[in-house]
């Protein structure tokens, strides 16, 4: 049995800039609103473009030095999301972000989680009857660094499951050159599932792991 971490965890909600007003913790940086459109800042931040489909972008900024990107979607624009991504990273930015989801965990319980990465990883090479396996009902694609195994009818835009295999070393001089399998499980596979209850899906998604990399995985959450 392997282990399988939660490394990104996002969720959404009408108002999340309440959970940080009128704490001195907390400073919002508006990128994109009303009046203001600095796209370079976001890139310079998260080394990603500001999308088209993105109508609101603020950064959150915490007195440990974090910096955590809060959107706003065309699709939904009731509804700001914000990303904790890197929960799993061996290094001190994933020590922080995971106390930051711990201390606000109990204001959030509501909220409703659109994106849960479970990251499995190997010391060495993935096995190939790992990649094997993800070939059976995925073609691969390589983009730089990161190879995506995408399902043969899946067109442009997925909103349900990503699976990608990446090197997860810690530096380039790194002994421990470390693989890591990652499935990301999206909006519509979630289905407007709580943060409270997000354990009732492991079940389902140990399955869906199983099925396309034949690796019996526990989720474990913080």
């Amino acid at each position: 049995m392997r282990q399988g971490v939660i490394d990104s965890l996002n969720f959404n909600s009408e108002n999340l800039e309440a959970l940080f007003k009128d704490d001195e913790n907390y400073i919002i940086e508006q990128v994109k609103s009303i009046g203001v459109f600095e796209p370079q800042r976001w890139r310079e931040v998260f080394k990603k473009s500001l999308t088209k489909n993105i109508i609101e972008a603020k950064i959150l900024h915490t007195s440990t030095g974090l910096m955590l990107p809060i959107k706003r979607y065309s699709r939904n624009p009731t509804k700001q999301v914000i990303e904790f991504a890197g929960l799993h990273g061996y290094n001190e930015k994933s020590e922080l972000l995971s106390e930051l989801l711990s201390l606000l965990y109990r204001k959030i319980q509501n909220e409703q989680v659109v994106r849960i990465d479970v990251a499995i990883d190997f010391k060495g090479k993935i096995p190939n009857r790992v990649i094997k396996k993800l070939c059976e009902d995925r073609k691969p694609f390589r983009y730089f660094n990161t190879t995506y195994y995408k399902s043969k009818s899946e067109k442009k835009s997925n909103n349900r499951l990503n699976i990608k295999t990446y090197n997860k070393s810690l530096t380039k001089n790194d002994t421990e050159n470390i693989h890591r399998l990652e499935f990301s499980f999206l909006n519509d596979y979630l289905r407007k599932i709580k943060l409270k209850d997000i354990r009732k899906n492991y079940a389902k998604m140990e399955k869906t792991i199983k099925r396309f990399s034949g690796l019996n995985v526990e989720i474990l959450f913080l």
